[in-house]
């Protein structure tokens, strides 16, 4: 449902702006106000799931989740959709590492977790996929308004499970909340998601841009220093200098800096230039999706303990770099697109894709005091927003300026060319970044520790 809603309300914007009245430069901020909500907040989410008790937490975010859904469906006019979509993220950065934190704590060791992981890595990554196909189904056999309130049901079917999960105890005091990190931590996540938003637009060199992206970065920095001091730390640096889990934030970030920009495009390619209506559009993304559950359901745990985690990791980077291979050769007019190009390269991404997120999202929470689960849950998620907003502003920044080159070349009328040639040279960059994770996690493996040992001594302050 959190993943879902990243992705679904995309489609389905067109026909929001037009119901609402929304201008063309307020539109994105359907999108923005819950990357930004959902991003910025998310360490102090983890934060406040365990003082609270991660049980109880995902309850609350599911409840909340749900009621926001529900004020943003009945939006009358932006600011109540933007507000709705705010408060979405809200409670998406309190539900997505309490729901995470559980998984930790419930299933310790073992087949058993290696498969819980799985699972739990196949919904979400599929979920980013599916929201594009249920964004175009909804908002053509339906109604726009249905593509938030279908988490109503959705988070009505979870809460029913509630009951059933481990009750855990808080972790933590509210009242000795590490406020400088706090506001540092927000104020910098926010700045570095919102310049990556606004460089889609405007460019990396607009002047915004870079005070954004500066910012972010010095007070992140900041953030840092503050927690290397800090006697009760909102992120204790430990759990980043865990060498298992360091590279496994490494292979998801390069993963989600490639994957999410290449969604935006095909979702265009398929529609501006092969003409598809939204619901074909969203069908060839279902590919992936079922593809990134097998990688995660099936292909993940059946090399589990066969190969070690560095190459499988390394393995899913260099799949998914060969899927983006070969969508690098899309044409602009082909009757064979569909199976020459869309198929392969959509079955090998999401096998990849789904492989890769089994696997890290069990190493990046290796080796943790129960107390921590929740703030590394939260980093591990922290690391899939900003690597999400980045490619996405990165690989469409590329594309836009090599189509832009490509017209002047050959003048207006080679469009759909230029276009095609503008999403082929951002592909070619995805895929040198995937194929540069795979190297840089092969280097880090090798120079690991064995077992996941960590840089140094990972267990909690007495």
């Amino acid at each position: 449902m959190v993943v879902l809603d990243v992705t679904i309300v995309n489609i389905a914007l067109p026909s929001a702006q037009g119901a609402l009245g929304i201008s063309d430069t307020d539109r994105h901020w359907a999108v923005t106000a819950y990357a930004l909500a959902f991003g910025g907040l998310l360490l102090v989410g983890g934060r406040v799931s365990g003082a609270l008790g991660h049980r109880r937490a995902f309850a609350v975010g599911l409840v909340g989740f749900a009621l926001a859904s529900v004020l943003g469906g009945a939006a009358n006019d932006a600011a109540m959709l933007f507000a709705a979509r705010a408060a979405q993220g809200v409670c998406a950065a309190l539900l997505a590492p309490a729901a995470l934190s559980l998984l930790v704590l419930t299933f310790t060791d073992g087949p058993a977790r290696a498969r819980a992981f799985g699972v739990f890595a196949g919904v979400g990554a599929g979920g980013a996929a599916l929201g594009l196909v249920a964004g175009g189904l909804l908002t053509e056999y339906a109604d726009w308004r249905w593509c938030l309130y279908i988490n109503v049901p959705m988070a009505a079917l979870a809460l029913l499970g509630v009951p059933l999960v481990r009750r855990d105890r808080p972790s933590g005091d509210l009242r000795r909340l590490d406020v400088p990190g706090v506001l540092l931590s927000t104020a910098g996540l926010v700045a570095l998601v919102y310049g990556f938003t606004e460089a889609e637009p405007h460019g990396w060199g607009d002047p915004k841009v870079l005070a954004l992206l500066g910012g972010g970065l010095l007070l992140l920095g900041l953030f840092v220093r503050v927690e290397a001091v800090s006697r009760r730390p909102l992120l204790p640096l430990r759990i980043l200098a865990h060498r298992a889990r360091g590279t496994a934030f490494v292979a998801v970030f390069v993963m989600y800096v490639s994957m999410f920009g290449c969604y935006l495009f095909l979702s265009y390619y398929t529609q501006t230039v092969l003409g598809y209506s939204p619901v074909e559009a969203g069908l060839t993304l279902l590919v992936n999706a079922v593809s990134t559950t097998v990688g995660a359901m099936v292909l993940a745990q059946r090399l589990h303990g066969r190969l070690a985690p560095g190459r499988l990791i390394g393995g899913s980077l260099l799949s998914a770099a060969l899927g983006m291979l070969v969508l690098t050769q899309l044409a602009v007019d082909s009757s064979r697109v569909f199976f020459v190009f869309l198929t392969p390269s959509m079955v090998l991404t999401g096998l990849g894709l789904g492989c890769l997120l089994a696997v890290a999202t069990n190493r990046a929470t290796v080796e943790l005091a129960p107390a921590d689960a929740g703030v590394a849950a939260a980093a591990y998620n922290t690391v899939q927003q900003v690597g999400a907003a980045f490619g996405t502003a990165l690989l469409n920044s590329i594309a836009t300026g090599a189509t832009a080159s490509y017209l002047a070349d050959h003048g207006p009328g080679a469009l759909k060319a230029g276009t095609v040639h503008g999403y082929a040279t951002a592909l070619w960059v995805a895929f040198g970044i995937l194929a540069g994770g795979a190297l840089l996690v092969a280097l880090l493996s090798r120079a690991a520790p064995s077992r996941g040992t960590p840089l140094r001594d990972d267990r909690p302050a007495r």
